[in-house]
């Protein structure tokens, strides 16, 4: 019961400490996030622009036998390094040669019967110098012997076409190069011209890449191509563009560019390649790096850091360089932007610029133009 006096003093001083929480004034806690920022300079940008391909060669021919018939026999393979004159199919030659015989067979009586009207001639000739003919007659004579001169020329033109037909059992390459396909095989009838065997000719090679038409205009100024393997990325090869398709491919509505190559025997066809399209220096320009850019209702928008606050600036996007995006307006050199977090900010956030990331870029385009660091 002696409790008592001791509770009443402890619980008026909980309840005094209770109303002095109650009523402090709490202070606003201000925001501040870490930010990367930049600070903006100028200098001569040369944009570029990568395009992913494989190379092919420039010729590739689809052979096809001159006559029709039945394949015999198959030379090649797919892969098969061919030389000029090699022979790659043969035909069953047997209704050939039976044509070959007749044709000759053909000649040989034309050639019996013009040198029976030759002889026929001679005597008329000697008749007519005794008048025993008349005129008529000898000019019957003459004409029928140049008929069968003409004959015998036509049949012998014609053996040799045959024979040509003959030797057109076999198909040959018609330059060095590399079998890539086969279309036919033994047993096949085939007619004339139907292709059996692809051909490409390795002394002259390019890389074939696709491109987006709103970047077809830029390769009349391309000042530089340079072609990297994926085998070997560390290795630079100097290109130069042969061909620029007249109109896109109606699947990818890309249009087709063929950049041509120097003839290396480690550049084998189909390989993966990867083709650097470098443009002329535009001027002074401004570059950021992705990572700034923001999208904002539609627009594209960099935050910029003043006073330590930040705000939205809509900004004008000229091309690409490298890595970097090139601004063709909106901001200024000597501005500070935000280059990381930018979709974590909003307008009048406070921020706190990491001081190692500040002007970390282009500080010797910055000190060429004046832009302090």
């Amino acid at each position: 019961m002696r409790a008592f006096p001791f509770a009443l003093p402890l619980t008026l001083v909980l309840a005094a400490v209770s109303l002095a929480g109650c009523s402090r004034n709490e202070t606003p806690f201000d925001d501040v996030r870490p930010v990367r920022a930049l600070t903006l300079a100028t200098g001569t940008v040369g944009s570029s622009a990568e395009f992913s391909g494989d190379v092919r060669p420039r010729y590739e021919s689809r052979l096809g036998f001159r006559v029709g018939g039945k394949i015999s026999a198959r030379k090649v393979d797919v892969g098969t390094v061919v030389k000029r004159g090699q022979v790659l199919m043969q035909l069953d030659p047997q209704d050939l040669r039976l044509g070959q015989a007749q044709a000759q067979a053909n000649l040989r009586a034309a050639q019996t019967s013009y040198e029976l009207a030759r002889a026929d001639l001679k005597r008329y000739q000697d008749l007519r110098s005794q008048n025993f003919v008349s005129q008529a007659v000898l000019d019957q004579k003459v004409a029928a012997a140049r008929s069968a001169q003409a004959s015998m020329e036509a049949a012998r033109a014609a053996s040799r076409e045959q024979a040509n037909q003959t030797g057109y059992a076999n198909l040959e390459s018609d330059a060095d190069g590399v079998v890539t396909g086969i279309d036919a095989e033994v047993g096949q009838v085939v007619q004339a011209g139907t292709p059996v065997v692809r051909v490409a000719r390795t002394d002259e090679k390019e890389v074939v890449i696709g491109v987006p038409e709103d970047q077809v205009d830029e390769l009349r100024n391309v000042g530089a191509v340079k072609v990297r393997l994926w085998a070997d990325p560390g290795r630079s090869i100097a290109g130069k563009i042969r061909e620029i398709a007249p109109v896109a491919d109606p699947a990818t509505r890309t249009y087709t560019v063929k950049v041509a190559i120097p003839a290396q025997e480690d550049i084998r066809l189909g390989m993966t390649a990867v083709v650097q399209l470098a443009h002329a220096n535009t001027g002074a320009a401004i570059k950021v790096p992705l990572s700034a850019l923001y999208q904002n209702k539609g627009a594209t928008s960099v935050w910029v850091i003043e006073n330590g606050a930040v705000h939205l600036v809509p900004v004008q996007v000229g091309g690409v360089s490298g890595n970097d995006v090139v601004l063709a307006g909106g901001v200024k050199p000597g501005q500070t932007i935000v280059t990381a977090g930018v979709h974590l900010l909003k307008p009048g956030q406070k921020v706190k610029v990491l001081a190692a990331d500040v002007a970390r870029r282009g500080d010797a385009e910055a000190e060429a133009n004046g832009v302090p660091k």
